[in-house]
């Protein structure tokens, strides 16, 4: 009888778990400034096994005429408002998202929660006062919702987009260690910052001037932007163990036809996207798995997901367990993404918002 060699079966896929998301960073390497200039922050190459330690402004030389940059054209609201109660208690609003009607859904930080229908007065950051407060009118988006729902007002009746811009402070991130100034309000926002709704930058667009986009523009690299307007969840940690359990915070974003038939077009011409961003990504992405260009996302990208529209991702360095972490492990595989990071501590990288970024290239399937 002629011996059967029996067929190899495939390996199952990796089963990941929060803990393959963490590592040990030292606090030094956490940027508490932005850079002195935009474009001069470090870029690391990740394309290929053996990473590249580079300037950001060296990324014009790492793309192709006829390649489409995808960014993130929101615009970060001054979001961090400051008061007290009647009864002189101090609270914090945090404006996660505009509802309409100058209602906000807001994230509080108070010792003891106002009453439904109690208003508090707001300080203003400018130092003028103009009878600024906010109303507390129940939770959000339902009556058990997480968050807050107010309706902000003052004397002379501007909306709440106004009222951030002049009274608010800069949303910083919780590891930013001092209080906002100047330099934030100007550098925590990109340089085509358009649509106002975020509560945190899109951070890997903080690397362009004015100078480099143009560049890019000389040599045929096209552009198109989406919006994702990006909330506070983005900082949390996973905190299940099991990644099936995690529940997503919700995000608004859109696509406009325009980027539509841009990317449709630079996949015709054999061109690359290029996505700034983990928020572009997850906005492309979004659109991709619904066929809604609108709407709210709760997009949880992990190893194994298969993605339709980019090519290449420029992104900063993210936080251990975060969310992200695990959307740059599915795109440019775990592997290879823990062997960046560890690169990028041994040789001092700045990390997470005001800090330096990568280039990665999507893995192929199989």
């Amino acid at each position: 009888m002629p011996h059967i060699v029996p067929t190899a079966l495939p390996s199952s896929p990796r089963t990941f778990t929060l803990s393959d998301f963490d590592f040990v960073l030292p606090e030094s390497l956490i940027a508490q400034h932005p850079a002195s200039e935009r474009s001069g922050s470090r870029l690391l190459d990740g394309r290929a096994a053996t990473p590249v330690d580079r300037i950001f402004r060296e990324l014009p030389g790492l793309l192709r005429a006829g390649d489409l940059m995808v960014f993130n054209d929101t615009k970060v609201l001054h979001a961090r408002l400051f008061g007290e109660k009647a009864s002189g208690g101090k609270l914090e609003l945090l404006v996660e998202r505009v509802l309409g009607g100058n209602q906000v859904a807001v994230h509080l930080r108070v010792s003891k929660k106002p009453e439904v229908g109690a208003t508090v007065k707001l300080h203003c950051a400018s130092g003028k006062e103009d009878g600024m407060s906010a109303t507390l009118l129940g939770r959000w988006p339902d009556a058990d919702g997480p968050l807050f729902r107010f309706v902000l007002c003052n004397d002379a009746g501007d909306n709440p987009y106004t009222l951030m811009e002049r009274h608010g402070h800069v949303p910083l991130p919780p590891y930013i260690t001092h209080s906002d100034s100047t330099e934030d309000a100007q550098r925590y926002q990109t340089v085509f910052a358009k649509n106002p709704g975020a509560v945190a930058a899109p951070t890997a667009a903080l690397h362009f001037d004015e100078a480099l986009l143009a560049q890019l523009d000389a040599m045929g690299v096209q552009r198109a932007q989406v919006t994702l307007h990006v909330g506070a969840g983005t900082f949390q940690p996973v905190k299940t163990e099991n990644l099936a359990e995690h529940k997503m915070h919700s995000e608004w974003y859109e696509v406009p036809e325009k980027t539509q038939a841009a990317i449709a077009a630079c996949k015709a011409r054999g061109g690359r996207v290029v996505a700034v961003g983990t928020t572009t990504v997850r906005t492309l992405e979004s659109w991709a798995q619904t066929g809604m260009s609108s709407g709210d996302t709760t997009i949880f990208i992990t190893p194994g997901f298969a993605f339709s529209h980019v090519d290449l991702l420029l992104t900063n360095f993210h936080l251990p367990k975060s969310s992200l972490m695990m959307l740059v492990s599915a795109f440019a595989g775990y592997e290879h993404i823990m062997a960046l990071y560890r690169h990028a501590i041994a040789h001092e990288y700045r990390f997470f918002s005001y800090g330096d970024a990568m280039l990665l290239e999507r893995q192929l399937e199989g």
